[in-house]
């Protein structure tokens, strides 16, 4: 079993940047291919960044590509994901998600992903 627990969320102006980390505790995520998601008020959730277990391949949704950065430290087994040049539209909670015992992919379904945190609220003013 592992929990998630994400933080760094927070009011930003359009154009302004924010980090957001997703610890881990319970047991390693190093085996874990590890993703972010985020919800939108009368939205589903949809994806929005995806990293192998071993950090090497990651993956992003066209919407964010290039403005967001997702990384991970296995030592301190926690993720990250850096958000810059925000925009109103990227208003959501923030989820992050370990997927355990999967070869070295990303994952980019929310349902094949195990373990979910709480989730952060960010929100970009214009």
């Amino acid at each position: 079993q592992v929990q998630l627990v994400e933080s760094g969320g927070g009011l930003v102006q359009a154009g302004g940047s924010l980090k957001l980390s997703c610890a881990a505790s319970g047991r390693t995520v190093a085996t874990d291919a590890m993703g972010w998601f985020r919800q939108a008020p009368g939205k589903e959730r949809e994806f929005v960044a995806a990293i192998t277990r071993s950090g090497g391949s990651t993956y992003y949704a066209d919407s964010v590509k290039g403005r967001f950065t997702i990384s991970r430290d296995n030592a301190k087994n926690t993720v990250y994901l850096q958000m810059s040049s925000l925009k109103p539209e990227d208003t959501a909670v923030y989820y992050c998600a370990a997927r355990w015992g999967i070869s070295n992919v990303v994952v980019v379904t929310p349902g094949r992903y195990d373990y979910w945190g709480q989730g952060t609220q960010v929100t970009v003013s214009s």
